[in-house]
């Protein structure tokens, strides 16, 4: 998933029944003001409004997250923070984004907005929630040349040499053309060239082969 996409995800779109992450949404900023300045829109393309598969592995860590999250939320009490949105309307009275505001009380006025990522207190910073890890990524592991977007090309090289085929990565990824998957993330090294080498040896072996290869003058 892109950044966007992750940070904009709340509870709902969960299903741990089907097991599936339903992405409907993106998150981004603007110019802050005394309301915060997060907003949820549409995905980047229509095909980037997907559904992923959540594995054993990626189940269980979210059914986790989600007790802990109910922990901490009778932990902080009344310090906890909680939003709802608000509906931005264009010129035409057409509501074409929402705006994540903070509720100053928790209030049956509005439907409480529940976001997955937050600060333990509940406190919503968009994108900026990876600000810290990837700060540690960085100068501590001294990892410099990663982003938490690269996680994207990661998945779709790695899926592929398992022997996923390219179209099922380009619907994961929210890619319309396999074009896309194949210029911009599936990355090719001196190693994996050398693997792709390899197989294509065992691919080639026959007796036909071997008799020419090894033919005595």
């Amino acid at each position: 998933m892109r950044t966007g996409e992750v940070c904009a995800l709340t509870w709902d779109d969960i299903d741990f029944e089907n097991r599936v992450i339903n992405i409907k949404h993106n998150v981004y900023c603007k110019t802050k003001d005394d309301k915060g300045r997060w907003y949820i829109g549409t995905p980047k393309t229509i095909d980037s409004e997907r559904q992923v598969y959540i594995n054993d592995t990626l189940l269980a860590a979210l059914k986790n997250y989600k007790t802990k999250r109910e922990y901490l939320k009778k932990q902080y009490g009344n310090k906890y923070h909680y939003y709802h949105l608000e509906d931005i309307k264009n010129k035409f009275g057409k509501v074409v984004e929402y705006r994540i505001v903070k509720i100053k009380r928790k209030s049956k006025l509005f439907k409480s907005l529940e976001l997955l990522f937050t600060k333990k207190d509940g406190k919503y910073v968009g994108t900026d929630i990876i600000r810290y890890p990837f700060k540690i990524i960085h100068n501590e592991l001294n990892i410099k040349n990663c982003r938490f977007y690269d996680l994207r090309g990661s998945y779709a090289t790695g899926s592929l040499r398992q022997g996923v085929e390219i179209k099922d990565i380009a619907d994961a990824l929210g890619h319309s053309k396999i074009e896309t998957t194949e210029d911009y993330y599936i990355s090719s090294t001196e190693k994996t060239r050398k693997i792709a080498n390899e197989i294509f040896e065992e691919v080639i072996q026959s007796d036909i082969i071997d008799r020419i290869i090894n033919y005595k003058y």
